[in-house]
């Protein structure tokens, strides 16, 4: 199996390379690496259009090669399976990210997006993340991952799986559970400041907000679970298409 990983913290980022280091030792899958140049959270499913991309070559261990991209996420694997700067994958997998990626988040992540685009193109992805900033260590992660990557595969032929792991010794995992994505709602605060120059600019932040209920990926990862969830492209609002179509549905001739 030829796996592409990707991610939106860089390709350097400690969480990509403990990955691809675990997965090159414990599995006999070829590994390549197609990832930005530098840091590109939070820039949700955008794609460069009006400027060019630019690859930098890394060698790696075996056959395959690894690419920094000057795009975002997305760019990454558009240019890696419809561009061919890499064999087209069997699986793609967007992460270790640093930080999770919960609940209504998801629509602004980069991993996310990045693995949702390998899915665009016919490619099974998976998003995983490392779902805590102070937990800066990314080997028992990876070390779950590469064990149980042949599993999962098994159970996911065509769809996004977006995984979210604590941010903890192992020791401390209490499990896995399936779940739906919760709300993630933040309360934002722009706070205003001039420059020097007098110029007026805004600094953003603000509070979580969580949904707690019990079947949601946020509590999973509070409680210490593995969150695994389901995911699709398919935002179409089903029930609302039974309820509009006797209201709008009309014939002009």
């Amino acid at each position: 199996m030829h796996i592409l990983l990707t991610n939106d913290d860089g390709y350097n980022a400690p969480g990509i390379q403990t990955l691809y280091r675990a997965l090159r030792s414990q599995t006999n899958h070829d590994i390549s690496i197609v990832a930005p140049d530098g840091q590109r959270s939070a820039t949700g499913h955008s794609i460069t259009l009006f400027q060019p991309l630019f690859l930098t070559e890394h060698k790696l261990d075996g056959q395959q090669k690894g690419y920094a991209i000057s795009g975002t996420p997305s760019d990454c694997v558009k240019l890696a399976i419809q561009g061919g700067v890499v064999a087209k994958p069997d699986l793609i997998i967007s992460g270790i990210n640093l930080g999770p990626n919960l609940g209504t988040d998801i629509f602004y992540s980069g991993t996310v997006s990045a693995a949702m685009e390998g899915v665009l193109l016919g490619v099974p992805a998976l998003a995983v993340s490392l779902a805590s900033y102070e937990f800066m260590s990314f080997e028992p992660a990876a070390t779950y991952l590469a064990e149980q990557l042949d599993f999962i595969v098994q159970h996911n032929h065509k769809g996004l799986m977006n995984i979210n792991i604590p941010g903890k010794p192992q020791v401390e995992w209490r499990g896995v559970k399936v779940t739906r994505l919760g709300k993630a709602v933040y309360e934002n605060v722009f706070e205003r400041r001039v420059n020097p120059h007098g110029i007026t600019y805004y600094w953003q932040c603000g509070n979580l907000a969580q949904d707690i209920e019990s079947d949601t990926d946020l509590r999973a990862i509070q409680e210490d679970f593995i969150s695994i969830t389901p995911m699709h492209s398919d935002l179409t609002d089903f029930a609302c298409i039974k309820s509009w179509q006797p209201i709008f549905d009309h014939n002009n001739g």
